[in-house]
């Protein structure tokens, strides 16, 4: 049974999308600044300490929650279609999960579209990666973690140093992450009507100025078409209405068929990244304990 926080932002999220402008025009100015504004109604949900720092000339901060004191580390990259988002936004959610793992954070201002395209964030991430391997970080000591366009960066994050022979991390974390850009899947067509988080137009322009002229299926733009073998063990939620669910499924399948160990959580009637609501959502509360809880298991207490 659904809380009812959940309904209160479903309808909160319905109204929105009946406001929106489905001219199909994307207005990344305007994205970014209600991305922005989300990070003023969720809060982290205990004291945490930030310091900014500079990782292989990428903007980044620690995030390290009160009363932790670990050597174990998240590199956290971010959601935002590419084009949004930041420190500041995701600084809730990158806090709560993790305080979840017990783990600090560094969480990166990768370069955003239409200034930057395919392939910057990664490398940004790459770049962020291979500072915590310099700073003395083992690799087994780190997990890579992100939402959305944060979960594409994180599979490609890992597919690329896999294939240039780096020090896989730990663990990763994907957050409803969108992995085929040719927008294949059932679920685009089952759920449009139900995810009121993702506007289709929105997203296949928001591709646009990221890819320019690169080829959506790319493996390094959307995983599903990688090789997956040899990667580290992943887990990966997603909402039942999203249209990335069969994103995720899809991805999942051919992990399990690759050897890659993966674990997959489809959570009933939850909308887009529904854990970044933390401190008010019962429901995503839960979902970041149960990635602690894998984490741990991986990592040990």
């Amino acid at each position: 049974m659904h809380s009812w926080q959940s309904y209160v932002l479903l309808f909160i999220f319905r109204m929105k999308r009946l406001l929106i402008d489905r001219s199909g025009e994307l207005n990344v100015e305007k994205d970014r600044r209600e991305l922005e504004a989300m990070a003023k109604w969720f809060k982290p949900l205990t004291p945490i300490e930030c310091i900014p720092i500079v990782a292989n000339n990428v903007p980044a901060e620690w995030i390290t929650p009160g009363g932790i004191s670990t050597e174990r580390v998240i590199l956290y990259i971010h959601g935002g279609s590419f084009n949004s988002g930041s420190i500041n936004s995701h600084r809730p959610l990158a806090a709560n999960i993790a305080l979840a793992c017990k783990a600090r954070a560094l969480i990166i201002d990768y370069r955003l579209a239409p200034e930057h395209h395919f392939p910057s964030p990664l490398e940004d991430s790459l770049a962020a990666y291979e500072w915590l391997l310099a700073a003395g970080i083992p690799a087994e000591h780190i997990a890579v973690m992100g939402d959305s366009a944060g979960g594409t960066l994180t599979l490609a994050l890992l597919i690329q140093l896999r294939d240039q022979g780096k020090s896989l991390p730990a663990l990763a974390v994907c957050l409803s992450p969108a992995t085929d850009f040719s927008m294949w899947g059932e679920s685009w067509t089952l759920n449009k009507r139900k995810d009121f988080m993702l506007n289709q137009r929105n997203i296949r322009n928001s591709m646009k100025i990221y890819l320019r002229n690169a080829d959506p299926r790319l493996p390094l733009v959307s995983p599903l078409y990688a090789d997956l073998l040899g990667l580290p063990p992943i887990f990966i939620q997603v909402g039942s209405v999203e249209v990335l669910l069969s994103d995720a499924t899809r991805f999942t399948e051919k992990a399990k068929e690759a050897g890659v160990s993966v674990s997959l959580e489809v959570w009933n009637g939850m909308q887009h990244v529904w854990q970044y609501t933390a401190s008010f959502l019962p429901e995503a509360r839960q979902a970041i304990r149960k990635i602690g809880e894998y984490a741990k298991n991986i990592w040990g207490e």
